[in-house]
């Protein structure tokens, strides 16, 4: 078993016992305001859901019936949420809110667009195109996946 733990310091290599440096890794750690973060998330979230709920009134005074305003709804959610991340505004929001900026649609958005600006720079193709579904690709794979296996199995036992 081991008697220490080396790590580098600033300017030297120090050995400190395993008591020793969790203390100081405990006292150099971001301290969480769970509270804080909770209410930013239920704020931020649920501005976001009634922003969304605006548009869906809005679609549905403009004659839209409710499923055509949802799918609206969507479609508009998802190009706020890619433009505000082009604008480097949804970053900002996402520090603060967390969890209510990344659970609704908004945060896919922010997923598909986020990629393809970081590769920008490695041209349209191999960067933007490339790494456009890098994080939400998989989420789009198994979701696809799914719903052909759940269409085959409602084909073959719903007739």
């Amino acid at each position: 078993m081991l008697n220490s733990i080396t790590y580098r310091g600033v300017n030297k290599l120090r050995n400190i016992n395993p008591i020793d440096y969790n203390k100081y890794a405990n006292d150099k750690a971001p301290k969480m305001n769970y509270l804080k973060n909770c209410l930013w998330a239920f704020f931020v979230g649920g501005t976001i859901c009634t922003i969304g709920q605006i548009i869906l009134n809005l679609l549905k005074n403009y004659g839209l019936d409710k499923k055509d305003a949802a799918t609206g709804v969507s479609i508009i959610l998802v190009f706020i949420g890619a433009l505000l991340t082009g604008l480097g505004v949804y970053d900002k929001i996402g520090k603060r809110a967390g969890a209510g900026s990344i659970v609704p649609i908004t945060g896919f958005a922010n997923s598909i667009v986020s990629p393809a600006m970081e590769f920008k720079k490695e041209g349209y193709i191999f960067g933007v195109c490339a790494k456009m579904f890098v994080i939400a690709g998989p989420v789009l794979v198994y979701g696809y996946g799914t719903s052909v296996i759940v269409g085959l199995i409602y084909l073959i036992l719903g007739k």
